[in-house]
């Protein structure tokens, strides 16, 4: 696993998430609990949460970085 620890995300800042071959870049909109978060995808403006990206577990390619855009 390279790039942040989900404990460093800030609300209202930009994520690119790596897990799986797929990309999926968002705004951290909400921490609901201890263990996940409410996200706005930033291409398809859709809410999901971050328990529906690692469902499936954390593959080799694991990488979650802040966006400085």
């Amino acid at each position: 696993m390279s790039g942040m620890a989900f404990s460093s995300m800030r609300v209202g800042k930009k994520y690119r998430l790596v897990n799986y071959g797929e990309r999926n870049d968002f705004t951290l909109m909400e921490v609901i609990g201890r263990n996940d978060y409410k996200l706005k995808d930033l291409a398809s403006m859709e809410n999901y949460l971050m328990s529906d990206l690692i469902q499936y577990g954390k593959g080799e390619d694991f990488e979650l970085r802040e966006i400085h855009e």
